[in-house]
């Protein structure tokens, strides 16, 4: 039993180490295939990781290249916008500047434009003042000559030129004045509207248009319209600022048409000028206590039986009623008579 037990300890004993060389002997073909796994599998992983790096840092290389090839394009595909952003801008300031540099330019102008009428009209107005005075100057030395006048003729001749002498005032119409006498008072009327028109072209430094209807009584009506139309357009553009036409009542009927043409009220030929007409009535001496009215209409009776009377001539009979009153609305303005004057001089005025 002893044996037994001793055995069997030796037995347990050796048992575990034979066991092992057993293990050892019958594992030892299999030890390669058994540990060759743990010798190759680190290296394939490893080549395995190197490679993977090597294509992660390959990977990253190319975009990182292609990043840096982008860049530029990016660059130059921003660059044109921000270009274009501040060409705006730059361009929005320009636009600015522009419109404020022509709104001053306006301002100025406006400034400058505003101011040049008030210095204008000074000057103008000084100068129209000399002309002024010096035209009722000569009205005054007048009115001492010709004492038998009525106050109205003064007052409203005076009135109606003294418009035409201020050359800042926008001239519509020609100023027409009438003048009517009884034949005691012929030499008055000629001498007195000579005079009137002489003082009205001295204080323009002008001359006057003289233009006697008896030097035409006799001639033909389409040359006396001819030969008046050329004396007063000839007269006009050289200077002249003022024209009496004395014994209109003379002159053929059909040439008085002209006068349509230098009387108009909107369609005169010349508007800054004045014209002075005279008519010499048949009645020997005209009665004072007339009023301008009545005395308006006794020249126009006159001349409708003058022009257009049975006993007319033939080389009047261009004239009509219909085209006599449209010359006597453009000539009878201001019709105003004249007195008889004593102390006139003989011969001349």
């Amino acid at each position: 039993c002893l044996l037994t037990g001793s055995s069997s300890t030796s037995f347990l004993q050796e048992n575990p180490i034979k066991e092992k060389a057993k293990a050892y002997d019958s594992n030892e073909p299999e030890e390669p295939a058994r540990h060759q796994p743990n010798l190759y599998t680190p290296l394939k992983e490893r080549k395995a990781d190197f490679l993977e790096k090597n294509q992660e840092h390959r990977s990253t290389t190319l975009q990182s290249r292609r990043k840096f090839r982008d860049q530029p394009s990016i660059g130059k595909k921003s660059q044109p916008l921000a270009k274009n952003d501040g060409e705006s801008q730059s361009g929005f300031h320009k636009s600015w500047t522009l419109l404020l540099v022509l709104l001053i330019i306006v301002l100025l102008l406006y400034v400058l434009w505003s101011g040049m009428p008030s210095l204008l009209d000074s000057t103008l107005s000084s100068r129209d003042t000399q002309i002024v005075q010096a035209f009722r100057v000569q009205m005054e030395k007048l009115k001492n000559t010709y004492q038998s006048q009525d106050p109205n003729l003064w007052n409203r001749t005076r009135v109606l030129l003294e418009k035409h002498l201020n050359a800042s005032r926008v001239h519509l119409e020609p100023a027409i004045l009438l003048f009517t006498a009884g034949q005691e008072a012929e030499k008055a009327l000629r001498c007195l509207s000579y005079e009137i028109a002489d003082a009205f072209a001295f204080s323009q430094n002008a001359t006057t248009i003289k233009i006697n209807g008896a030097d035409k009584a006799i001639l033909d009506s389409d040359f006396v319209k001819l030969e008046v139309d050329n004396e007063l357009s000839s007269g006009f553009r050289e200077g002249k600022k003022v024209a009496v036409v004395h014994r209109f009542e003379l002159l053929p009927a059909g040439s008085t048409l002209i006068f349509y043409k230098y009387c108009d009220h909107e369609n005169a030929a010349f508007k800054d000028v004045a014209l002075l007409l005279t008519v010499l009535l048949d009645e020997q001496s005209l009665r004072r206590g007339l009023t301008l009215q009545e005395v308006e209409e006794k020249v126009r009776d006159f001349l409708w039986e003058k022009f257009t009377g049975s006993d007319v001539p033939s080389s009047y009979s261009s004239m009509d009623t219909d085209k006599l009153s449209g010359l006597w609305s453009r000539i009878s303005h201001l019709v105003l008579p004249v007195w008889p004057e004593k102390g006139l001089p003989v011969e001349g005025c």
